[in-house]
């Protein structure tokens, strides 16, 4: 087991002396939990700042499907650039009911079934975009106290066994060996408690924006089933006349 220089009593007892003065493994478990930490942090404000964006963009559509501008207008103008959110459903819903009667598609049941399952492919994905990386923030959230309490056991190893090896108990030597292990914990929480936290936080989020997109699409999915049906018995009756 590899051994760390204590301090000598009286010593600096700074963060940085108590980085400095650890151990190799213990170094190397403090700088992986502040590289977590702060792509953690990175993560929360990038995921922060997109479904912000995303809120409006929802609530843009939302003023423009529902202020009366036709279908086709609004298809033309969202299917030129990249949609996200409900923009992504509508176009994915209105390409399978274009190109559905642009074939000839003569069961109304069937396009339903069509226009349905398209929709439910364009909210698969976003709501894999909107839960993308959460999984990281778990993950530190979980891992990072046991990560930092293995840096602690292996400080506090490494601790004693130069205190054997001076053959002294007095708590001016104990104590910086001691602090540079517990350092190692204090970091794995700092990494994990505000991971955590934004873990609920986004996850909650990310949720109620799904719910929004999932509303939206049974809403468009029903005007369609509409439209279908009265072009459906639109048919019926020419035929009749016929």
């Amino acid at each position: 087991m590899e051994q760390i220089g204590l301090a000598a009593p009286g010593g600096e007892l700074s963060l940085w002396a108590l980085f400095m003065q650890a151990g190799f493994v213990v170094k190397l478990v403090m700088i992986g939990l502040l590289a977590a930490s702060v792509w953690s942090w990175a993560v929360m404000i990038d995921k922060t700042l997109a479904f912000a964006r995303l809120r409006r963009a929802l609530n843009r559509f939302e003023d423009t499907f529902w202020s009366g501008q036709s279908l086709e207008e609004l298809y033309r103008s969202l299917s030129d650039r990249k949609a996200t959110g409900m923009g992504a459903l509508f176009v994915a819903a209105m390409r399978e009911w274009k190109k559905s009667f642009e074939r000839g598609a003569r069961s109304p049941v069937s396009l339903q079934n069509r226009i349905d399952r398209a929709m439910d492919v364009a909210l698969a994905r976003e709501v894999e975009e909107l839960e993308s990386r959460l999984g990281y923030l778990a993950s530190v959230g979980s891992s990072a106290p046991f990560i930092g309490l293995f840096g602690t056991v292996v400080g506090i190893m490494t601790s004693f066994q130069a205190i054997a090896g001076s053959e002294s108990t007095n708590l001016a030597v104990v104590a910086p060996g001691i602090a540079e292990a517990l350092l190692a914990t204090a970091l794995g929480l700092v990494a994990a408690i505000p991971a955590v936290i934004g873990y609920n936080k986004l996850s909650a989020d990310a949720a109620r924006l799904a719910s929004r997109m999932e509303a939206f699409a049974d809403e468009f999915s029903a005007i369609l089933s509409r439209q279908i049906d009265e072009r459906a018995n639109g048919g019926t009756r020419q035929q009749a006349a016929e």
